[in-house]
């Protein structure tokens, strides 16, 4: 019986992970952690989110601002975005892509604009400010997405995409829309179309 109870206690155990795993975990729960609470969580939050001991995250971490600004690091990275963007389906028509990419340039606005309010930041670090090489590689990738389509265009494409950009800001932010948030769909048809009554309505 003595060695049942072992083995059920030692099976309820989470599996031991290497210290990258450990840290990438605890990036994890912590992103979830603001999500549920929608403030910043204290460390036993984030400990029951990754179901491990609140000590654990000292062992991984020097800190708790050390675990946030990693959380930081996570969701202003770029890299994600652009894979999403890449997958957008190139030969689909202009209006298709460009809800494509309105809906994963919102899904990001979400994120960044959930962590900033949780974690009391009015702005991004300074180490994320002030970076034109990634912010050029960016834009490429975006302009890439849209490649051909200035022909159709009333206006050059980068004024397109500052319109879309800033459409989807305003359109995202709770306080900006008054919690009307725009939806893609909508946000690619004022551009594309309009506000006016066309024959077809």
């Amino acid at each position: 019986m003595s060695t049942q109870r072992t083995t059920a206690r030692a099976a309820k155990r989470a599996a031991p992970m290497k210290p990258e795993e450990r840290r990438e975990a605890l990036i994890v729960a912590t992103i979830e952690a603001i999500r549920e609470h929608r403030q910043r969580p204290s460390t036993k939050q984030i400990a029951q989110a990754a179901g491990v001991a609140e000590g654990t995250i000292f062992r991984v971490f020097a800190g708790k601002e050390e675990l946030f600004d990693a959380v930081i690091d996570r969701v202003l990275d770029p890299e994600p975005f652009l894979r999403e963007l890449a997958a957008i389906d190139r030969s689909a028509g202009l209006e298709t892509r460009l809800t494509a990419y309105v809906g994963l340039l919102q899904g990001r606005f979400q994120d960044i604009f959930e962590l900033m309010s949780a974690l009391g930041l009015v702005g991004p670090p300074e180490r994320h400010r002030d970076r034109p090489e990634r912010d050029q590689s960016v834009a490429e990738e975006i302009r890439d997405v849209f490649a051909g389509d200035e022909p159709l265009l009333r206006v050059p494409l980068d004024q397109l995409l500052l319109q879309v950009r800033l459409l989807t800001f305003a359109g995202t932010h709770h306080h900006i829309s008054d919690g009307a948030l725009l939806t893609p769909e909508q946000i690619a048809d004022t551009i594309l179309h309009g506000v006016l009554k066309r024959e077809s309505d």
